[in-house]
Parts: structure tokens; sequence; C-alpha cells
């Protein structure tokens, strides 16, 4: 690929992930959560309890990044975390009663962020999460 190419390309991703960012701050801030934060809390709903080491694998981030999300989901109510009664080493969360009566008002705010973010689109819209997996295992099998 020619350096003006790779610009184009790089640009445009670099700007999506910005604005992408950006809408999901300004969508989750009334719920009082941060981006990355809902994507723990709707892993919670759709698996049930989780280990932390569980949810840092489902959401791609590190396990010490968990924890320091898992404590302040705690620390605002959504979440409760407790010993494994099998494994003392072992954290398990779950979302609590508080965290469960703001799921619906998340989904809301997920799937109005993924109308946003697919508003500008040309193409055929059902064929973005395919090509955007696509790109994202290519970054993830290099290097």
């Amino acid at each position: 690929m020619d350096p003006t190419r790779a610009k184009q390309v790089n640009d445009a991703v670099r700007a999506l992930a910005m604005r992408h960012r950006a809408a999901a701050a300004e969508l989750l801030a009334p719920l009082g959560l941060h981006p990355g934060q809902e994507v723990l809390l709707l892993e919670l709903h759709a698996h049930g309890e989780r280990t932390q080491v569980q949810l840092a694998a489902a959401s791609g981030c590190e396990p010490p990044t968990i924890t320091g999300s898992v404590r302040k989901l705690e620390s605002a109510g959504l979440v409760v975390r407790c010993p494994s009664p099998t494994d003392g080493r072992v954290t398990i969360v779950e979302l609590s009663d508080r965290g469960r009566s703001l799921v619906p008002a998340l989904e809301a705010a997920w799937c109005e962020l993924a109308e946003r973010t697919l508003s500008g689109l040309s193409g055929d819209r059902d064929r973005a999460p395919a090509l955007l997996g696509e790109m994202a295992t290519g970054l993830a099998t290099r290097g």
C-alpha cells in the first residue's frame, strides 16, 4: 500500500474510534457510566456472575484494568463482588439490583450508539459488523 492510501485508512479508523468513544461517553454520562463500563455490565447481564478473569477476557482488557473498573462499579452500587466459595484467590462479580435496573437504559444507549455509528454509512449496513470484525481480526493476527 502506498503512503497516501495508508494515511487515508489510518486517519479514517482513528477518527471513527475517537468519535465512537465520544458518542459513547455522551450517551453513557446520563447513566453515570464511562466508556468501557457498559461492556462489563452488559457481559454480566448476558451471562450472569463472572470472575474478574472472565470479564477481562470478554472485554479484551487486562486484569488490573478490570479490577479498577469493577471497584468503581461496586462503589456506584452497580455490581457486587464476593470471593469464590471454592477458590479464595478468585473474585466473583454479579450485577446488583441497581445494576439490573440500569440494563434497559444501558441497552437503549448501546443501540443508539450503534445507530449513530452506522448513520453515515452509504453501503450495506448489514455487512458493517462483519467487515469491522475482519479488520479487528487482521490486527490481532499480526505482530
